[in-house]
């Protein structure tokens, strides 16, 4: 990781800004840069200004100091110097700095995952204590339903008691399955076995009506390393979600080809060749989702369903996160909804995650 450097005269005026302190700055560098108060040229950048400009107020500058660029959504690492002359008197100031937004956001995403291991410990520990009385009202709602066989009043109310008392069961298997680390059976994996396999299950969870469905597998198309079970789970949610959209009347379209994932140049260092890839998309012809609503619907507890849990689809993408791959919306009221999962041919996590 290259440093940025930038010195200033104990006038204001900029005496070196290198190519690094540019792009970090994401300023154009001008031949008349050199020389010119430093205030102008980093006006865009009120905050570096402001840090620059009390080098020569303050009795003890900052070492290994962070500074946030709101504007750039950047942080910088800094160390501020004076440059004294043969006297000891200030005559200007270095500042050496670095990128580490990509540290900080390395740093964030490892306190957000602590945070969501002990809320998911305690969503666990509250899920099981809740399973056992649900267990308990289903079983005896089913008791009681027997002692009263000719009130009919008597045997709905319990009917709608014993169908709530199972809708909440299934809200907290979900949850269970939410918070639960995800640990994948890694094997070779044939993609067209999962997508039928799915489609057969979803019709049992949702009603399929005089919806057509159709799924194209490219020939010749690799196996992948994956988790049979947990691949299945991720199309059977997006079919199920598909046949509740389209009210029994439409089509939903499944298709898998090969593809390519770009690798982040973030974290390999440099540009690096496309990883292999399979990608599989679900459409549907239906209503689409809201604009304003896409950007929310992998959010946990996020529904737009009267009876829906929130769930199906924060489960989907932790799976297909654990597989290294991708999963995108685009959706509109025009063209419906489509999915597409993109999984590595070869996957990263090893054979059990």
């Amino acid at each position: 990781m290259r440093n940025g450097v930038l010195a200033i005269h104990r006038d204001g005026t900029l005496a070196l800004m290198n190519e690094e302190a540019y792009r970090i700055f994401a300023l154009t560098p001008r031949p008349g840069d050199i020389g010119h108060p430093f205030a102008e040229i980093l006006r865009p950048r009120p905050a570096v200004v402001r840090m620059l400009g009390s080098a020569f107020e303050l009795s003890h500058l900052p070492n290994r100091a962070e500074l946030r660029l709101k504007d750039l959504d950047r942080v910088i690492g800094y160390t501020l110097s004076q440059v004294r002359d043969d006297r000891g008197r200030p005559i200007g100031a270095v500042l050496f700095f670095k990128d580490l937004t990509q540290v900080e956001q390395l740093e964030e995403r490892e306190r957000l995952r602590d945070r969501l291991a002990s809320l998911g410990e305690m969503a666990a520990g509250m899920a099981h204590e809740l399973r056992n009385p649900l267990a308990g009202i289903e079983v005896m709602a089913g008791l009681l339903r027997r002692q009263v066989p000719d009130s009919k009043d008597a045997q709905s109310l319990l009917a709608d008691i014993i169908s709530e008392a199972k809708l909440a069961n299934a809200i907290v298997v979900e949850m269970l399955e939410f918070v639960r680390p995800v640990r994948l059976q890694v094997e070779q994996t044939n993609l067209a076995e999962v997508l039928n396999q799915a489609v057969t299950l979803a019709e049992s969870k949702a009603a399929r009506g005089r919806v057509q469905v159709s799924i194209e597998v490219e020939p010749g198309l690799p196996m992948i390393d994956g988790d049979h079970h947990q691949l299945s789970q991720v199309f059977i949610n997006l079919v199920v979600n598909a046949f509740e959209a389209l009210e029994g009347e439409g089509r939903v379209g499944i298709r898998a080809v090969r593809g390519d994932m770009e690798q982040d140049p973030a974290f390999t260092g440099e540009p690096a060749a496309p990883i292999p890839a399979v990608v599989i998309e679900v459409a549907d012809d239906g209503p689409g989702v809201p604009a304003h609503l896409t950007d929310r619907i992998f959010n946990p507890f996020f529904t737009t369903k009267v009876t829906g849990s929130g769930l199906g689809l924060a489960i989907v993408r932790k799976i297909v996160d654990a597989h290294d791959g991708r999963i995108d919306l685009n959706s509109s009221p025009q063209i419906g909804t489509r999915f597409r999962v993109t999984l590595p041919v070869s996957s990263a996590s090893g054979w059990f995650k």
